[in-house]
C-alpha cells in the first residue's frame, strides 16, 4: 500500500515542466481534424452570429432617433412606432441567438462524440504493455472530464469569442460614428486589460492541468481500491486507504482552490475596468453635452452600446478559462492519443485467408518495453499443425509470455515466429486472433450475465453452443445452481463466481470460439485433481486435431500433450514426451516425483 502511496502522490510538478512548452496553437492543430467535418454547421452557426448582432446594434440607433424626436417633439403614435421596432429587433436578435445556440453548442456534443470514439478506438489498438504502467483511474478521467473540457473549446468558447468579437467590431464602429473622443476613452483600456488577459491565461492553464492530474490521480486511486475492496478489509487497512483518500483529496481540492481563486480574481477585475470607463466616459460625455458638441441623443446610444460591451468584456474572462482548461486537457488527451501502438501491421500477406495452426520458433527472444531483463532468450520450437505442447517451468521462467507471443500481445524482440510458413507480422491481426482462443492466467470475466462472457466471442452462437461448451468444461452443474441459469450476473471480474468456477467459463469462452489454435495459460489451477481429470477427458476428443498450446505447473495437466518442454530462467532446458521426460530424470521428472509424494500424503490424510 504504501507503494501505492508513493506512486499516486509522486509529484506532479516534475510533468508540468515539460508540459508549460504546449501552446495553444497545438490544441488547435489537434482539434481541426475534428472540426473539419462540420465547417458547414459551423458556418451556418456564425451566419447566425453575425445575424444576432446586427439586429442587436440597430436597437441604440432607435433609442437614439426615440430620444431626439422626443426633444424636438414628437406624437404618440411615432414613440409607439419606435417602441415596435426596438421589441422587433430584439425578437429577431433572439431568434438568431436561438438558432446560434442550437447549431453551435449540437455540433460541439458531435465533436465530443467523435473524440471520445477516437480515444477509445486508440486505447483499443494499444498493447498490453501500455495498460501495464498506465493507471486504468486516469484514462477514464481523460475519456469523461478531460474531453468534456475539450468540447468546451469547439461550443461554447468558440460561440462566444466570436459573439464577442463581431459585438466589438459592430459597436465600435458606431461609437467611432458617434464620438472618436469618447471611443478612444473606450479603447485606453484596451493594453491593460490585455496584458491581464496574457498573466491569467498562463496561470489558468498551468493549475487547470495541475488539476486535472490530481483528478486523475484520484480517480486511478479510488478505482484500483474499491476493486480490491476485500483486500483492504482483509488486512484491516480501512483506516490507513482513508487516509491515502484523504491525502489525494486534499491536492485536488488546493489544486482547485488555486484555479478557483484565479477565477474569482478575474471577473471583479473586469467589472472594476468596466466600471472606471463608464465613470469617465459619463464625465467626458457629460461634458460635450454640457458644451453643445454632442447630442443627448448619441450620448445614450453610444452609452447603450458600451453598455454592449460589458459582456463581451467580461466574458472574455470566461472564455479565456474555457480555452485554457480545455488546452490543458486537450493536451492529456494527446499524450495518450499520440502513444504509438506497439504492435503494428507493417505488411500484411493478403494471400493469407486461414490458419493451419503450424506454429514455429526460430531463436527467438524476448524482453518487456523498457527493460533490459531478457525474459526469453534462443527459443527454437517447433509446434506442428493439429499437435499439442505441454509447458512447465518455475515462476517466472516465462511461460505465459511465451505463448503471449503467438496472438502477437507482445512483439518478439529477436528471432522468429512463424505460423503456416509465414512471419507471424505479416498476417493480419484479426486473422490471427480470429484463429487464437487464449485462457488467460487471471480469468477475467466482465461484469455481464453469465451467458454473455461465455459466448463472448459471437453472442449469436445460440443456447445450443453454450450448453455444450458449458457441459465440456465442467460448469453446467454450477450453473443449474445458480437461482438464474446462465442469466445470473457475475458481478465486476466476475467477483460473485468461484476462482474455479471463473477458470472453467474463461475455458468454456475459448471453446466456444472454436479456433485453429487453443491456448490455455494455467487454466486449471483454481479446480481440484478430479475436476481437472473430468474436464481434459471432455477436452481431448473434441481438441485433437487442433493445435493446443497449455501451461501449467501440474503435470497431470499436460502429461498427455505430444511434447513437452521444460522452461528454465528463459530458456528451454528439456524437451520430449511425458516418457521420455521421465526417462530424462531432470527437472520434469523431480517436478513429477513432488506432485505424485504431495498426492499420496493427502491420501493419507
Amino acid at each position: 500500500m504504501q507503494v501505492g502511496s508513493r506512486l499516486f502522490s509522486r509529484g506532479v510538478s516534475s510533468r508540468l515542466d515539460d508540459d508549460v512548452k504546449w501552446k495553444f496553437k497545438d490544441t488547435i492543430k489537434r482539434l481541426i481534424p475534428f472540426i473539419h467535418p462540420f465547417r458547414r454547421k459551423h458556418f451556418q452557426g456564425f451566419l447566425c452570429i453575425v445575424a444576432t448582432n446586427i439586429f442587436a446594434v440597430f436597437s441604440p440607433l432607435v433609442l437614439k432617433y426615440s430620444i431626439e424626436d422626443l426633444e424636438s417633439g414628437v406624437t404618440a403614435d411615432k414613440i409607439f412606432l419606435y417602441s415596435m421596432m426596438i421589441i422587433m429587433l430584439a425578437i429577431m436578435a433572439g431568434i438568431f441567438r436561438y438558432f446560434m445556440r442550437r447549431i453551435i453548442i449540437s455540433t460541439s456534443r458531435r465533436i465530443e462524440y467523435n473524440i471520445r470514439v477516437a480515444y477509445y478506438e486508440h486505447l483499443q489498438r494499444l498493447s498490453p504493455s501500455f495498460f501495464d504502467k498506465q493507471q486504468t483511474g486516469d484514462l477514464m478521467t481523460r475519456a469523461t472530464s478531460d474531453i468534456e473540457a475539450i468540447r468546451m473549446i469547439v461550443g461554447p468558447a468558440i460561440m462566444y469569442s466570436t459573439d464577442t468579437l463581431l459585438t466589438f467590431c459592430f459597436a465600435l464602429s458606431l461609437m467611432t460614428a458617434i464620438s472618436i473622443p469618447l471611443t478612444l476613452t473606450v479603447l485606453a483600456f484596451a493594453p491593460i486589460i490585455s496584458t491581464l488577459i496574457y498573466f491569467l491565461a498562463k496561470r489558468i492553464h498551468l493549475y487547470s492541468l495541475n488539476a486535472q492530474e490530481n483528478y486523475s490521480n484520484l480517480n486511478a486511486m479510488t478505482q484500483e481500491h474499491l476493486t480490491g475492496i476485500r483486500v483492504v478489509r482483509s488486512y484491516c487497512q480501512e483506516e490507513h486507504e482513508n487516509r491515502l483518500f484523504n491525502k489525494l483529496n486534499r491536492k485536488y481540492f488546493y489544486s482547485n482552490m488555486k484555479l478557483a481563486k484565479i477565477q474569482a480574481a478575474m471577473f471583479p477585475l473586469f467589472y472594476s475596468i468596466f466600471g472606471i470607463g463608464m465613470a469617465l466616459i459619463l464625465y467626458i460625455g457629460g461634458k460635450a453635452i454640457i458644451s453643445g458638441t454632442m447630442t443627448l441623443g448619441d450620448f445614450v446610444a453610444f452609452s447603450a452600446y458600451v453598455a454592449m460591451l460589458a459582456w463581451p468584456v467580461i466574458a472574455i474572462g470566461w472564455v479565456l478559462n474555457i480555452y485554457q482548461r480545455g488546452s490543458a486537457s486537450m493536451q492529456r488527451v494527446s499524450r495518450i492519443l499520440d502513444t504509438p501502438p506497439e504492435i503494428k501491421e507493417t505488411f500484411v500477406d493478403k494471400s493469407i485467408h486461414n490458419l493451419k495452426g503450424d506454429i514455429e520458433f526460430d531463436d527467438l527472444s524476448f524482453s518487456y518495453q523498457n527493460s533490459d531483463n531478457i525474459v526469453l532468450k534462443n527459443i527454437n520450437l517447433s509446434v506442428p499443425a493439429g499437435t499439442s505442447l505441454g509447458i512447465v517451468g518455475k515462476v517466472g521462467s516465462g511461460k505465459s509470455s511465451l505463448v503471449s507471443l503467438i496472438p502477437r500481445l507482445y512483439c518478439h524482440t529477436g528471432g522468429k515466429l512463424t505460423i503456416d510458413g509465414e512471419a507471424i507480422e505479416n498476417i493480419s491481426l484479426n486473422l490471427l486472433r480470429s484463429n487464437i482462443a487464449f485462457v488467460p492466467q487471471d480469468n477475467f470475466l466482465f461484469s455481464d450475465k453469465l451467458k454473455e462472457n461465455v459466448l463472448f466471442n459471437n453472442p449469436d452462437l445460440g443456447d445450443e453452443r453454450l450448453h455444450v461448451v458449458s457441459d465440456l468444461s465442467k460448469l453446467s452443474a454450477d450453473v443449474e445452481a445458480f437461482p438464474d441459469g446462465f442469466d445470473t450476473w457475475v458481478g465486476e471480474r466476475g467477483i460473485t463466481l468461484s476462482g474455479g468456477q471463473k477458470q472453467r467459463a474463461c475455458l468454456a469462452r475459448a471453446l466456444a470460439a472454436d479456433p485453429e489454435i487453443l491456448i490455455m495459460d494455467d487454466c486449471f489451477s483454481s479446480v481440484d485433481t478430479n475436476t481437472e481429470a473430468d474436464i481434459l477427458e471432455n477436452l481431448l476428443p473434441i481438441i485433437r486435431g487442433k493445435t493446443v498450446l497449455i501451461v501449467a505447473h501440474r503435470i497431470s495437466t499436460l502429461q498427455w500433450a505430444d511434447q513437452i518442454i521444460v522452461l528454465h530462467e528463459g530458456e528451454i532446458v528439456e524437451r520430449g514426451c511425458h516418457q521420455e521426460l521421465l526417462d530424462i530424470k531432470g527437472i520434469y521428472a523431480e517436478l513429477h516425483r513432488k506432485q505424485l509424494l504431495e498426492k499420496e500424503l493427502k491420501s493419507g490424510i
